[in-house]
């Protein structure tokens, strides 16, 4: 993007976030620097532990050499007038110059702001958190979700609102990137309308290139600066609807695909060395505790998967399918995580905290699309309808730890949703086993809600549906309970869009099931 551009779009945005108020001194600093410096893809943190975090940047700009210095320090102040930490990393050209700082001995459950120096430019401030001790008496965590930035579908005035929220920690479900090739967008507003560089995603250089475009966004740069992130992937990273070793065209190559996009994604987050990929695979199931208040657990729902039944002739990814039309639906032997994966999510549930979080990339409550009940239920085949069978071992292994609460928190699905889940959808005796809240994406376009609409009906676990909403979830939990807010963008072509919350949600703590708040 132009120089000329990017300095722009960060007055706009700034100028929106100063009209709802005064902003905190860290993000006006954010958009200080000159796009053109050193730092003009931003930085970020992430994989908050009580002790420790990641801090991420990506050198830029011309002539860097093979290796450079890159110095980084941490202060418990936002003038830096108190070092926590600091320290030096080699940005390498191998890897794209991303830094990946992984400083330790840091105290739990405070702020820190942090910066970056190299090549005689110091980079924009950030502000970032420790997770509270493990064994500490915690009785807050407010943090959102969000998922899915097609960068020619809108602009980021959903970035743009979190930032003015006081948020503990972001969970991003998938879909950072989009690896589609450019195509005009009539839709779009105003004189430079967003379209992606470059053709379709394929080599290591034409990643690199669309996370550089990603990033260059002010709004994006704004929320990453303000808090640390978790991040787990979904299928845009990559290639739509893969699955494994199998794209949804069928490639021969799409194995050295899946290397070069692992690598990349690598090198843009704000993810720790020990995360590096080997070759393809890369570990991205995790948990995080927050005190004695919660357990999160990130899970991959991409690199082990079987491939979805009943594809569309000669092609893979999802389709949409009656069950009587494709009866491997019921195989016990498919699973959406691989046999390893589930395991390890039966072994990491915990029962000793009040609160369980599942940070996964899908709707997972059942949506069927056949409004007959005399006809054979239909179903998407990619998400989590595609694979029952696993969903139940999945909801019966939570049920048989015993867990307090548990939450299931999702994505890619382009509409906020908000359901019960439960081992039996077709029975309404069926016991709640947990609630999930599916929030809509940050940008990308959604079903016409019509259709939503009309399959709310016979999918009576749903406690709200609407695909004609871009935006992102937030929550506040508390030991006692969880509230949630639907936040909706008004306009998703403008920046500087007034967003709105349309929904509030309560779960009662023993009680699962959201109620309306």
């Amino acid at each position: 993007m132009p120089s000329h551009l990017r300095t722009s779009q960060r007055r706009h945005l700034l100028k929106a976030v100063l009209a709802a108020g005064s902003a905190p001194l860290f993000i006006r600093h954010a958009f200080a620097a000159d796009p053109a410096e050193r730092f003009a893809l931003g930085l970020a943190s992430g994989c908050p532990r009580a002790d420790g975090l990641v801090l991420w940047t990506r050198l830029t700009g011309p002539d860097l050499p093979t290796q450079t210095e890159v110095h980084w320090e941490m202060a418990e102040d936002e003038a830096f007038t108190r070092i926590a930490a600091r320290g030096t990393e080699q940005a390498l050209l191998e890897d794209a110059h991303s830094v990946h700082a992984e400083p330790s001995g840091l105290k739990p459950d405070r702020w820190y702001w942090y910066r970056f120096t190299a090549l005689g430019a110091r980079s924009q401030l950030g502000r970032t958190r420790t997770a509270p001790a493990g064994d500490a008496k915690v009785q807050q965590l407010r943090f959102a979700i969000a998922s899915c930035q097609r960068w020619d579908h809108g602009r980021y005035a959903a970035w743009a609102d979190m930032a003015k929220q006081d948020l503990d920690l972001v969970l991003f479900m998938g879909d950072y990137i989009y690896e589609n090739a450019a195509v005009s967008n009539a839709s779009a507003s105003g004189p430079s309308p967003r379209v992606h560089q470059g053709g379709l995603c394929r080599s290591l250089s034409d990643y690199r290139q669309r996370y550089a475009q990603y990033k260059s966004d002010p709004a994006l740069q704004a929320m990453h600066a303000r808090a640390p992130w978790i991040i787990i992937w979904d299928d845009h990273e990559v290639d739509n609807d893969w699955a494994g070793d199998q794209s949804q065209g069928l490639e021969a190559d799409f194995p050295q695909r899946r290397i070069a996009a692992a690598k990349a994604y690598w090198e843009h987050m704000p993810f720790t060395q020990a995360m590096r990929p080997r070759g393809a695979d890369l570990r991205l199931f995790n948990r995080f505790d927050w005190g004695d208040l919660a357990r999160i657990i990130t899970v991959d729902d991409r690199q082990w998967r079987d491939p979805q039944v009943c594809p569309k002739p000669g092609r893979g990814g999802s389709n949409t399918q009656s069950l009587k039309e494709c009866p491997d639906f019921l195989d016990p032997r498919r699973s959406m995580l691989g046999a390893a994966q589930e395991l390890r999510l039966a072994q990491s549930w915990d029962r000793s905290r009040p609160w369980n979080l599942l940070a996964q990339q899908t709707l997972m409550a059942r949506m069927n699309w056949e409004p007959n009940s005399e006809k054979s239920p239909i179903y998407w085949t990619d998400g989590w309808d595609g694979y029952p069978m696993a969903r139940q071992r999945l909801l019966r292994d939570m049920q048989a730890a015993q867990v307090q609460n548990a939450v299931v928190l999702g994505g890619d699905v382009h509409a906020h949703y908000v359901a019960d889940l439960k081992l039996d959808f077709a029975d309404p005796a069926s016991p709640v086993l947990a609630t999930e809240f599916c929030g809509t994406s940050i940008s990308s376009q959604g079903l016409d809600q019509a259709r939503v609409a009309g399959a709310m009906g016979h999918n009576p676990h749903f406690r709200y549906g609407r695909s004609d909403q871009r935006g992102y979830m937030s929550f506040k939990l508390q030991p006692q309970g969880l509230d949630a807010a639907l936040h909706s963008v008004r306009d998703p072509w403008d920046a500087a869009s007034r967003v709105d919350v349309l929904a509030r949600f309560a779960v009662e703590a023993g009680r699962p099931g959201a109620q309306a708040a």
